[in-house]
């Protein structure tokens, strides 16, 4: 007679799969299981909430707007009034995201001229449009912070005074015009290490939060996260309307390989923030700066304007603009600010590249 063959059961199969996987394993694989085990649970749940924020959301209307300042239009050496109608009439676009620099509108102390936000407002509203107005001193591109000289250089008790008095005059100045839909308080203000910037301090973002909220509680305040890193998940005052995702692709890394470098983020990944975000706090986000510009590398002999073609386009370039633009529209967020526009016009008028203005208008005329 044979041996009796061992009768199967749940808990023969537990034993042996615990032998094999477990009990003869060393201290470090036992290590690199649990390590494993623990990655596998935390990307799954990532993604299960990736998921569901996208299927929540999928009905949505998409919204594909622009950031726009003059000032870097005439770094270009171009007319701004002739880049934002080229970007309205052209590319089509109709969300723009506009900013309020403090040292532009108040140049002396209470000397107000807003002519250029009204021209911009106007043009809009003209052409159906809507606006998210940056408030704040800390607003989209270099040095982030844009205070006057007559301010920023008292101490920061003092100032502080000063630029919730500009904020007064700036939001009582448009928030009846119907054209505004939303602010956009103190851009990414917690990024301390990006940015010519004074002051970071929480207590001062949560006033000027409830102060702006004071002058107009009719329209969502967006607070924008300082970068993609789980410290700034927007669960600590203030608790803003919506909150601002920056989506940056491919950079230079100045800090440890000296070379350009692509993050290997899945466009879920923001998905993940975006369906935490309102797990977590109820709030909606947008994505206020989808990188559509080249990132040049720092100590060059040549800037944006005059920069190798080839050198722009390690970065981003017109074989980009569509896989970039998909990215976006992949993370399942319906509202998305281009960043850059204002660069592509340049390479079209001054540089007779306009491959990526042109790829962009046929892309955009997809979506809508």
């Amino acid at each position: 007679m044979g041996k009796p063959k061992p009768k199967f059961s749940f808990d023969y199969v537990k034993h042996i799969l615990g032998h094999a996987l477990w009990s003869n394993r060393t201290k470090w694989q036992r290590v690199n299981i649990i390590m494993l085990a623990v990655l596998f649970l935390v990307t799954s749940t990532a993604y299960g909430i990736a998921y569901w924020y996208q299927q929540e959301h999928k009905d949505e209307p998409l919204k594909i707007g622009a950031t726009f300042v003059p000032n870097y239009t005439r770094y270009f050496e171009q007319e701004p009034k002739e880049v934002l109608q080229a970007m309205i009439d052209d590319l089509g676009i109709r969300r723009f995201r506009l900013v309020s620099y403090w040292n532009i509108h108040e140049p002396q102390p209470d000397e107000y001229d807003f002519s250029e936000l009204d021209w911009q407002f106007d043009m809009i509203e003209e052409a159906g449009g809507e606006i998210a107005l940056s408030l704040g001193l800390r607003q989209p591109r270099w040095p982030e912070c844009h205070g006057p000289e007559w301010a920023m250089a008292k101490p920061v008790e003092q100032w502080t005074e000063d630029l919730l008095e500009y904020t007064a005059e700036t939001v009582n100045r448009y928030k009846d015009r119907d054209v505004l839909v939303e602010y956009q308080l103190e851009n990414e203000f917690f990024l301390t290490v990006f940015g010519d910037c004074p002051d970071h301090s929480r207590e001062r973002l949560v006033r000027e939060f409830d102060f702006v909220k004071s002058l107009d509680d009719t329209r969502p305040l967006i607070v924008n996260r300082s970068n993609n890193a789980m410290p700034s998940w927007p669960v600590n005052e203030p608790r803003a309307d919506a909150v601002g995702a920056a989506v940056y692709k491919r950079v230079w890394d100045k800090t440890i390989t000296r070379r350009n470098f692509e993050y290997p983020l899945p466009s879920w990944f923001y998905s993940f923030l975006a369906g935490g975000t309102e797990l977590t706090t109820g709030v909606p986000s947008i994505i206020h700066e989808l990188q559509m510009e080249s990132w040049l590398a720092e100590d060059l002999p040549y800037d944006m304007r005059d920069a190798p073609l080839d050198e722009l386009y390690e970065t981003f370039g017109p074989d980009r603009v569509a896989s970039r633009l998909q990215y976006g529209v992949d993370s399942g967020i319906r509202t998305i600010d281009l960043w850059g526009v204002e660069w592509w016009y340049q390479l079209k008028e001054k540089r007779n590249a306009p491959e990526i203005w042109n790829t962009a208008k046929a892309e955009l005329e997809k979506y809508r």
